[in-house]
């Protein structure tokens, strides 16, 4: 299929290892969506915890939902840009849209079980061993152990394009002093190369927090999609789900009132009047639009413009939008993710993530047990590795992939004494 948008370059097509495939019917990024869409990595997102467990109620957002709701929103942000900065958009020259809904369909693919929680756990378990960061195991999903092929596993082979569209984060995790979050691993440095052409970072922006700022401009629609779409809906499945209500709201609003200026203070009054009228979906339904009119662009000199137009734009977010999606982050923060109910469910995920990781580690990297304690495909591809960090990896990945419901199947087949058949579907 010939390319008719003249925004992109043989450069953006270009995949990090050859391939021979022709379609043609779909443009590379149409590929790389389908193949996202397409595959169990992004069905498990089902069943994976975005604020609340899944399967509890049947109303609030999952990790799926989540992702297919930032693709609707990165999509019409591609399209409101193209209608509304005509300065540097034409119809022959754009931000392409498949490119963006299949960064945004990615971005979570990574993510453990029990939500951001899960992610601390596994990052503190393997402190010594590489970390473990949500993005950066995105990264290795799409490029290292998206397919099953035979024994192995491998990547997707995506173009650079799309590679660099979920790239949020660049700086690696030893260079970073091991950070809590915010990285990419040791190993995955090649692919930064690759995304860079080769070309060495300059020093301006070689430090941790410059480097992962520097975005493509895919990546920074995908960035302020998410944004909205978790600040905007969490709070709507908080509502509904009982853990905001107008006592606690105007109690956050008297003893922060001095932390918001008077747009932010405005924002959650009208939050109140909002729940109290009984109208609030609709609102922060019709705020997703004001999220997306938010959006103008700017031209930027970098490294890499006679290479790509990905990074020659950046995007600029009204102060407004910035103001209000920080408030209410900040009442997600305070209201729901510090409630006593949220941190027993972290609590307890915790607690089986890391005895998990433990009993596998001890089988698997310490004692080198035959108990074939996981699936016949991952124990069969750790007890063919003979690197006890790469052993270690591999057990990390598991856990990973694992949804909440499995991950707590799992957990009891291991250390509950009347649990578990020798019939049960892995």
């Amino acid at each position: 299929m010939s390319i008719k948008n003249k925004f992109y370059i043989n450069f953006d097509f270009e995949k990090f290892k050859t391939s021979e495939r022709n379609d043609e019917y779909r443009t590379p990024f149409q590929i790389d969506r389908d193949r996202i869409i397409h595959s169990s990595e992004f069905r498990r997102l089902q069943g994976k915890t975005q604020v609340f467990l899944p399967g509890e109620y049947d109303f609030y957002r999952t990790r799926l939902t989540h992702s297919i709701e930032v693709a609707q929103i990165g999509r019409s942000i591609c399209n409101y840009l193209l209608k509304k900065e005509k300065d540097f958009f034409s119809e022959e020259y754009y931000p392409d849209s498949d490119l963006v809904e299949a960064a945004c369909l990615s971005h979570d693919l990574g993510h453990p079980p029990f939500g951001h929680a899960g992610e601390r756990t596994l990052n503190r378990l393997m402190k010594e061993t590489g970390g473990f960061e949500g993005n950066a195991q995105t990264l290795r999903q799409i490029t290292e152990i998206f397919y099953k092929a035979g024994s192995e596993r491998k990547g997707m082979n995506p173009t650079r394009a799309f590679l660099d569209s979920i790239l949020k984060y660049k700086s690696l995790y030893t260079n970073s002093g091991m950070p809590e979050n915010h990285f990419i691993y040791d190993e995955q440095k090649k692919y930064i190369d690759f995304t860079f052409g080769g070309r060495e970072i300059p020093s301006g922006i070689n430090s941790f927090d410059k480097l992962n700022a520097f975005r493509s401009i895919e990546c920074q629609i995908m960035d302020w999609a998410d944004d909205t779409a978790y600040a905007i809906n969490d709070l709507v499945d908080s509502i509904s789900g009982g853990f905001l209500s107008i006592v606690k709201l105007e109690n956050f609003g008297k003893e922060n009132s001095s932390r918001f200026n008077n747009y932010q203070n405005k924002c959650l009054q009208n939050i109140i009047e909002s729940i109290l009228s009984g109208n609030y979906k609709r609102k922060f339904g019709s705020e997703i639009g004001e999220f997306i009119s938010a959006c103008t662009i700017k031209e930027r000199d970098t490294f890499m413009n006679d290479l790509t137009n990905r990074y020659k734009y950046e995007l600029v977010i009204s102060q407004e939008a910035i103001d209000k999606a920080v408030l209410y982050k900040q009442i997600s923060v305070y209201l729901v993710f510090r409630s006593p109910q949220l941190h027993q469910m972290e609590f307890k995920g915790d607690l089986m993530i890391e005895r998990m990781f433990e009993v596998f580690r001890e089988n698997y990297t310490i004692g080198k047990s035959n108990k074939k304690l996981l699936p016949d495909f991952s124990h069969n591809l750790i007890k063919d590795t003979s690197d006890d960090n790469f052993r270690t990896r591999l057990i990390c990945d598991q856990i990973a992939g694992m949804t909440d419901s499995y991950a707590m199947r799992t957990y009891r087949r291991l250390f509950e004494p009347d649990f578990g058949s020798i019939i049960d579907i892995a």
